[in-house]
């Protein structure tokens, strides 16, 4: 339990102190937000979740009864950037996620997870199985003619062999998308649970269907905030009606322990859109849930 008020806690995650990238799991925000298609403001993101986090250190989680906060986290701060250059910026992310041993990514707008994705698969020397929460597929060959953006990026994660779409998992689907982008991702092998899947269902079938699929392979999170309801995460900027309660998100998560997890990013949060900073907790509470069940 803190000793201090939650206010006055530093401003990192769950107000660690460490900032040593020797700690056993390394946070680091990641403001990039050039490849969006909708609103931005995604470059904010960090600064909230971490402000957000500081309500999660009172105690452990109840689920699994381990202080996330007591994990062994450093906040390295935020990534360097290349003003205004998406190609430069992917480039500087992925060298500064290859000296990271187990990264916990605070976005940024959902591009940031390809540059994540290279620089872990090659720490991991092959391909990553990958659980994917989000609204969107993401699988798009291009958005608006941009190569590189939020919409585009397990497209590229797949055709580069970053990940291996036979053990992917996606989880939330339900945005509008042309018919031939949807049916590639099923004959690549990828797994869909749409939301309404998960509504029909219970967090507890869903996250035996999503371990059956990923096995015992390494494992990377990838979790879009606008997986959510926007009744629950109303900050992001590409929301879609019809999505997952917390409570199911976060019922999923916590039966996820015991895979080979490797990494994680929690992206599209957008302070500007929010209200009452229930989205940045949201997001913070995803990655919070995490470090509980690798710990």
């Amino acid at each position: 339990m803190a000793t201090i008020p939650t206010f006055a806690l530093p401003p990192t995650f769950l107000g660690t102190p460490h900032t040593d990238p020797g700690q056993r799991f390394q946070i680091a925000g990641i403001p990039f937000d050039l490849g969006v298609t909708n609103r931005s403001g995604a470059r904010q993101g960090p600064a909230a979740i971490r402000a957000a986090s500081r309500m999660l250190v009172d105690g452990d989680n109840p689920a699994t009864w381990r202080d996330p906060a007591q994990a062994g986290i450093a906040d390295l701060g935020n990534f360097a950037l290349a003003l205004g250059d998406i190609p430069g910026s992917m480039t500087l992310i992925e060298q500064q996620a290859l000296a990271c041993s187990h990264l916990i990514a605070l976005g940024g707008d959902h591009t940031i997870a390809l540059p994540l994705l290279r620089a872990l698969s090659k720490r991991v020397g092959g391909k990553l199985a990958l659980v994917h929460f989000d609204a969107h597929v993401d699988t798009w060959p291009d958005n608006f003619g941009q190569a590189i953006a939020h919409g585009s990026v397990f497209y590229h994660a797949i055709t580069e062999g970053l990940v291996d779409p036979g053990r992917m998992v996606q989880i939330g689907i339900r945005s509008p998308v042309a018919r031939d982008i949807y049916e590639w991702g099923i004959a690549q092998g990828i797994t869909v649970i749409s939301a309404e899947d998960v509504h029909l269902s219970n967090p507890a079938a869903v996250a035996d269907r999503i371990r059956a699929v990923i096995g015992s392979h390494p494992a990377y999170l990838s979790f879009d905030i606008d997986a959510l309801d926007p009744a629950f995460a109303p900050g992001t900027g590409t929301p879609e009606v019809g999505g997952l309660a917390s409570w199911q998100a976060m019922g999923i998560l916590k039966r996820l322990d015991g895979l080979d997890w490797r990494g994680m990013d929690v992206v599209e949060v957008l302070p500007a859109h929010d209200v009452a900073e229930i989205t940045a907790l949201a997001a913070a509470t995803v990655a919070w849930n995490y470090l509980s069940i690798v710990t």
